[in-house]
């Protein structure tokens, strides 16, 4: 069976990647993992001029193919109407693309995966549709059409799935939308993290956050619970991975607070820099105010990190087991209260610890390949 997935992840040419591209994030995981239940995979996606490096991997898989295209430019209305000339220029190629496929599939939201999704609708294709952002909250008329969309449309061979981890079912108007999970770890990574777990050093805490540098991720919030603790615990450390437009700010606040020797900036990490700073620190804090499924979160728990975190998307799933605190609000005094309670009662640590991981272990990206794969069985007769 011939796999076609429409996406408007941005990738770059690479002469060391088996396909000649790479990306960042979790995306070639996934792709890896989704080519193994196709004969052949092929993944549109638009391609930048230059070559990036920070959280660079290769998107490689089963009899997977990259075909290019030209990366929409611009940003708010000046995208829109590119996106117009674009669709011009790509609809035709889309169309045959589809055409030579037995199968449709569109990570959302995407504007790149809506023009495969809706082609995919009206030739009947049999359809894979994720939704990769925030199911319950949708604040743009965008994020309400795509859940309109898979609403109007969920059942038969058309599977949707939503990220995320509720007991409750995503869609009361349609059964049919099932949950799906996030993860970019494999079951020997989960293995080898659990062989040297992180032990608690209450003379030297160390915190760790890892998200893109927006407003809203908690960061300024986990700065500012430092700043409020470092008298107690002088030699305490908060590592901030991750890269975004905020990055600027987050760095001026910890210097007009004289941080600098609590406080150290990674910036953006491949998915090995990232594991590797996890398993450095101790405890991972995510006093988040928005989330789709936490792959961090998942990462940090499978590093043996306890979680401190808001009750966002998945998160109280998660940390349900044990494997972490939920945090009543975002403020940095919440957050500043339940670390001091976690550092006067370090016996709490390896039980937390050992929650963590077990609850990762049921996450692994092969389990989540096994996850999509029953879900277009039952469809598709695979």
């Amino acid at each position: 069976m011939k796999l076609v997935v429409f996406s408007h992840k941005l990738v770059w040419r690479n002469q060391d990647s088996p396909t000649g591209y790479s990306t960042d994030g979790g995306f070639a995981f996934q792709m890896g993992a989704i080519s193994k239940i196709f004969d052949q995979t092929t993944i549109v996606v638009p391609v930048l001029l230059k070559k990036m490096t920070a959280g660079e991997v290769h998107i490689q898989g089963q009899n997977l193919k990259i075909v290019p295209l030209e990366n929409i430019s611009g940003h708010g209305l000046r995208r829109k109407i590119n996106y117009l000339f674009w669709f011009i220029k790509n609809v035709s190629k889309f169309n045959t693309l589809i055409n030579e496929a037995d199968a449709v599939h569109t990570p959302i939201p995407s504007d790149i995966g809506t023009l495969g999704m809706i082609l995919a609708l009206i030739k009947k294709k049999p359809l894979l549709v994720r939704y990769c952002g925030n199911w319950l909250v949708q604040n743009t008329i965008a994020e309400k059409c795509w859940k309109w969309l898979m609403e109007k449309f969920a059942g038969g061979k058309n599977v949707m799935l939503a990220t995320g981890l509720q007991s409750e079912k995503p869609s009361e108007k349609n059964p049919n939308i099932k949950w799906i999970f996030s993860s970019s770890l494999t079951e020997s990574e989960l293995n080898e993290l659990r062989e040297k777990p992180p032990k608690l050093n209450i003379n030297a805490p160390r915190l760790i956050i890892v998200c893109r540098m927006e407003e809203g991720k908690g960061v300024e919030q986990v700065i500012s619970a430092v700043n409020l603790i470092k008298d107690e615990y002088p030699s305490i450390r908060l590592d901030v991975v991750g890269d975004g437009g905020e990055l600027k700010v987050f760095k001026d606040i910890v210097s007009k607070l004289n941080l600098k020797s609590h406080v150290v900036f990674h910036g953006k990490l491949n998915h090995q820099g990232v594991l590797a700073a996890l398993k450095d620190a101790q405890v991972f804090c995510y006093p988040t105010s928005f989330e789709g499924f936490p792959k961090v979160v998942l990462e940090a728990l499978a590093s043996g990190l306890p979680v401190f975190a808001t009750a966002v998307s998945a998160i109280p799933e998660l940390l349900k087991p044990g494997g972490g605190m939920i945090l009543r609000n975002n403020e940095p005094e919440t957050l500043l209260q339940e670390l001091r309670e976690l550092f006067l009662s370090p016996e709490r640590y390896p039980e937390m610890q050992a929650y963590a991981f077990e609850t990762a272990s049921a996450f692994s990206l092969e389990k989540w390949g096994d996850s999509i794969k029953l879900h277009l069985q039952k469809a598709w007769n695979l």
